[in-house]
């Protein structure tokens, strides 16, 4: 069997099994970053081992934090090229906070992806991953109407039987990466069993998510040394159950720095959600990037919006290949 051959059977199996659990219901949605760049490997698990060597990101949000019971969520991924299983491996751990630490959801994700050039132009990447989370809440930081006293506030104790444990499941998710030395397209299919998160009696299906995403990166000034600027159109496209979403956006960089500006929308009677704004500088192994959503919605901006932290870091690579990396923004 060649290895064409290999591709085009685990791409067959991907899509055969994104079909065969397409989501009936949405119970639940899952915690995302503006920076979709900053963190690929929660995007689109094909993205695993596109650094040209050992690759460790970092990432810090605060949703809402004007708003009681803001939204808080940090990961952490590491990923590698490995030429002799002609692709790559990675990991990637996140914990989201909800409710002033009355909701956490830790997800532990591993996944393994494929490379195969196509084309002298033309690489493919699929790729498989395997997710492990646990949630948990915390009942005594919930309030209930019969806490009230109408004078004094919430003085009495509930009577309220408590409930909710901590939920520990399994899920699966694919992703596939087409890529050349301008352009990219991708598409990913998470909780593919869409798992029962429920924390009391009953069910609460966790719905699939489908993520397509599309864009180039654009020279715009070149030197002796290299690229010296470039731009960067995009697209992003999310579904899980009712839930639609569809960000819109552009790059621009000049030596080191980085600017980008997005809009995010929902497929809804508001369509407005948010514009991002973001700021970056990449010099050598070391890439640092803030963004800022300023809600447009009718949340209006009392919410606070949402502050948003990165930082990635890129090793040499120990291996010696023909290797061809993905070119397309990093924040």
């Amino acid at each position: 069997m060649t290895k064409f051959t290999s591709c085009l059977l685990l791409i067959a199996t991907v899509c055969t099994m994104v079909v065969a659990v397409a989501p009936q219901q949405a119970h639940a949605q899952d915690p995302e970053f503006s920076q979709f760049y900053s963190n690929p490997l929660l995007l689109n698990p094909a993205f695993a081992g596109t650094a040209r060597g050992p690759r460790v990101v970092m990432s810090h949000r605060n949703q809402w934090p004007a708003m009681s019971g803001a939204f808080v969520t940090q990961a952490v991924s590491y990923d590698q090229h490995f030429s002799s299983i002609q692709g790559g491996l990675g990991l990637t751990v996140m914990h989201d906070q909800a409710g002033q630490n009355t909701l956490n959801t830790t997800r532990i994700t591993g996944m393994y992806s494929y490379q195969q050039a196509i084309t002298r132009k033309l690489s493919l990447r699929a790729a498989l991953e395997a997710s492990y989370f646990q949630k948990a809440l915390d009942w005594s930081n919930l309030t209930f109407g019969d806490m009230i006293d109408p004078r004094r506030g919430f003085i009495y104790e509930t009577a309220d039987t408590p409930r909710g444990e901590t939920v520990k499941k399994v899920d699966f998710g694919a992703g596939l990466l087409a890529f050349t030395e301008k352009f990219y397209i991708g598409a990913a299919a998470t909780h593919l069993n869409e798992p029962n998160e429920s924390l009391v009696v009953g069910v609460s299906r966790l719905p699939m998510k489908f993520t397509g995403h599309a864009g180039a990166k654009l020279p715009l000034q070149r030197s002796v040394r290299g690229v010296e600027a470039w731009i960067s159109p995009n697209v992003l496209y999310r579904v899980q159950g009712e839930f639609q979403q569809l960000n819109l956006g552009v790059y621009v960089s000049k030596g080191p720095l980085v600017g980008g500006i997005w809009h995010r929308g929902f497929f809804s009677e508001d369509t407005r959600d948010a514009l991002i704004v973001l700021v970056g500088v990449e010099t050598g192994m070391m890439r640092f990037g803030y963004s800022y959503d300023i809600t447009i919605s009718d949340l209006t901006p009392a919410t606070g919006g949402a502050h948003e932290l990165s930082l990635s870091m890129k090793f040499a690579s120990p291996q010696r290949s023909k290797f061809r990396s993905v070119s397309c923004p990093t924040f």
